[in-house]
């Protein structure tokens, strides 16, 4: 719209200086026909008035020829301004997108971080079912232990030599091999709890990271809206003042068309004064000849009439 206002504009002056162009070389062939016209006495005032009507012309065409050139660097300047808070709200537009995309991949590492923290809630608990779980096979088995020994020292107390076969090493050797699995199960499941712990405090960490991302995301987006509500002011102030500039030269123009078709008319009758200037001066030069050829006649007859007369009687 603005390249079409522009071509537009162009035209217009293309035309407006096509036609002081042409305006220029009717007065110059005016400014030849008043030359011409000098000689005579009755020019000399047509002369004076065309002289000062040929100068206010010519301060209106340097007027307007100055107003032109400062209404075009005023144009300029705004179209500057206008391709320059276009880039900036381009700029701001792409910080705005960088902004919600940064946002949505906090948000989803967010997500990702508290789905990891449930996990870890989930696997801790079900890890202490499993302790409580091997807790209660631990105590089954060593209440179990605890009868087979009562039951053999029971057996042992009921006969006073024992058999050949029975060993009681191997009844201490199964204790302390069960104390062993137990002691590694513990070890287990507190190095797993350390673990758990240690990614849940990672996992909270990242979270706090992520809320504390997530919030300058939010405060910079809140600072680039603010940011492209002023830019958007600005560039409706500069849309409303280059509206304001094409109305005033738009109107401008017209005053100059409406100048320039006041003085066509008075050129026009300026010229149709010239050619009665010029047809009664014709008339006049006519009207001296025949006067002149009847004094010539009237002289004739005059100089006839005395040599008549002085002419003798006979």
């Amino acid at each position: 719209e603005e390249s079409l206002q522009m071509w537009d504009l162009n035209k217009r002056l293309e035309a407006y200086l096509a036609r002081v162009k042409f305006l220029e070389e009717e007065n110059e062939v005016l400014r030849a026909e008043i030359q011409s016209t000098k000689s005579s006495p009755a020019g000399d005032s047509w002369r004076v008035k065309y002289e000062e009507e040929l100068r206010a012309l010519r301060d209106a065409l340097d007027h307007a020829f100055r107003e032109k050139c400062t209404a075009e660097l005023a144009r300029d300047n705004l179209y500057e301004e206008v391709q320059q808070v276009k880039s900036r709200c381009q700029k701001e537009q792409a910080a705005r997108e960088e902004a919600k995309k940064q946002l949505s991949l906090s948000r989803k590492e967010l997500e990702e971080e508290r789905r990891a923290q449930i996990w870890l809630k989930e696997r801790a608990v079900q890890l202490e079912k499993e302790v409580e779980a091997l807790l209660e096979v631990h105590e089954e088995e060593k209440a179990g232990l605890d009868q087979e020994i009562a039951s053999f020292s029971h057996s042992l107390e009921s006969f006073r030599c024992a058999p050949v076969a029975f060993q009681p090493v191997e009844v201490e050797d199964y204790s302390k091999r069960l104390s062993e699995i137990w002691k590694g199960a513990v070890e287990t499941y507190k190095a797993e709890v350390s673990q758990l712990e240690g990614s849940l405090c990672q996992a909270k960490e990242n979270l706090w990271k992520a809320v504390e991302d997530n919030q300058q995301s939010q405060l910079q987006l809140q600072h680039l809206e603010k940011d492209l509500a002023g830019l958007k002011a600005r560039k409706e102030m500069l849309e409303e003042s280059l509206a304001q500039q094409w109305q005033e030269q738009r109107g401008e123009a017209e005053k100059f068309q409406l100048a320039m078709e006041a003085l066509e008319q008075e050129q026009q009758s300026l010229r149709a004064q010239i050619a009665r200037v010029l047809e009664d001066r014709q008339q006049l030069m006519h009207l001296k000849m025949s006067l002149s050829l009847e004094v010539a006649t009237y002289r004739t007859l005059l100089e006839a009439e005395s040599t008549r007369l002085q002419m003798p009687a006979g």
